[in-house]
């Protein structure tokens, strides 16, 4: 058991040290593998024998108050464990495979909030993502994939709130994923009664200035951040859409009323996370290159705000096609690109968006930056 508790050990240090944001364990029939998902790629880490592999589960799922005779279903659980002083959160969550149960553990460095000035690529952007947590009442709204940073963002925007004036800020999520001194932090727990519906009545009653709702899953939960923001409220939450168009047909699908979405939504952020260009070793950065290390992975944004919200959301209620002149994911990263700020690898991850393919196909068979500069000034 000892031999166990050390290597789980090992590992999760080695995770932290190496600033990996989730750990898989994956089984096989004869032994299992390790891999760290580092700077958004999967990196084979170990191979591990199936007996190894089983207890190594049982002994996490142990500490994280899981069921381990339960191997049928997946489960979900949470602890904590020091690294170098700092507190890191794990999320662990299991699901039954044909061979043994697969594990995936995220680590959530709980005493790191960053600046907002420190997340996009583009500096301009966190001006305005400033501007946003500044008004009083509405709904914003950022969305992108899964592990795009949408809850980094959130927690930025509300610490540069929170330093720019004394306000209350309440927080309603399933589950804490920072927990964070300053916020006041409610978490879902549906056997004590503390439901989304019910939680909100609490916050509501706390005289909120900014209300955090963590995710809009559902009709429920969309409803709820719509009627906060309706009392007066200024409601950030995320939401999982591929752009900032997408977030206002996703609540319509959720029965939102327009004109309940026309008073209350004053922004919709879309964000992206690309790997920083490393300016020593190019595309291919070396694992051991320490020169850009807190700095490797920085977020492009398109923004849908002001008159172009406006424009599209009437064109969206009346069933109009439109074309709206707003700061584009697409673009951002194209003109990311040419400038060398990021990698080739980022870009090709996004090359099925739109007509991004394309473009990419004709900027590689292109090797004149120049010719590049002058594309990018033409759609910029």
């Amino acid at each position: 058991m000892e031999e166990i508790e050390h290597k789980s050990t090992y590992i999760l240090n080695e995770a932290a040290r190496r600033k990996a944001s989730d750990i898989h364990i994956v089984p096989n029939r004869v032994d299992a593998y390790i891999y760290l998902r580092i700077h958004q790629n999967l990196q084979f880490f170990e191979k591990i024998s199936v007996k190894v592999c089983e207890k190594l589960i049982s002994h996490f799922k142990f500490s994280a108050a899981m069921d381990i005779g339960e191997k049928r279903k997946p489960q979900n659980g949470s602890l904590e464990f020091i690294f170098q002083s700092r507190r890191i959160s794990l999320r662990l969550s299991t699901i039954p495979t044909p061979f043994q149960e697969s594990l995936v553990i995220r680590l959530l460095p709980q005493d790191e909030t960053l600046a907002l000035e420190q997340l996009p690529l583009f500096p301009k952007d966190s001006l305005f993502l400033k501007q946003l947590t500044k008004k009083r009442s509405g709904l914003i709204i950022i969305t992108g994939p899964t592990g795009s940073g949408k809850t980094t963002t959130l927690y930025s925007m509300m610490l540069a709130a929170k330093q720019a004036n004394p306000i209350n800020i309440v927080t309603l999520e399933d589950p804490v994923e920072k927990r964070t001194e300053g916020l006041i932090q409610l978490e879902i727990n549906d056997k004590a009664g503390i439901t989304y519906e019910e939680g909100l009545k609490a916050i509501l009653r706390h005289d909120p200035d900014i209300i955090m709702v963590g995710e809009i899953r559902d009709q429920v939960t969309a409803q709820l951040a719509v009627r906060s923001a309706m009392t007066g409220h200024l409601v950030l939450t995320t939401m999982h859409t591929t752009d900032t168009i997408s977030a206002i047909n996703r609540l319509l699908e959720l029965d939102i009323p327009k004109h309940d979405i026309e008073q209350t939504l004053v922004g919709v952020v879309t964000q992206r996370l690309v790997v920083r260009k490393c300016p020593l070793c190019g595309d291919n950065c070396s694992s051991y290159c320490d020169k850009i290390k807190n700095h490797k992975i920085t977020a492009v944004y398109e923004m849908l705000l002001g008159s172009n919200l406006i424009n599209a959301k009437y064109k969206i209620f009346h069933n109009q096609p439109f074309s709206i002149s707003i700061r584009t994911l697409q673009n951002q990263l194209i003109k990311a690109y040419a400038l060398g700020f990021i990698t080739q690898r980022s870009l090709e991850r996004y090359g099925e968006m739109s007509e991004m393919g394309q473009v990419f196909k004709w900027n590689k068979e292109s090797r004149n930056s120049s010719t590049i500069r002058l594309f990018v000034r033409a759609r910029i």
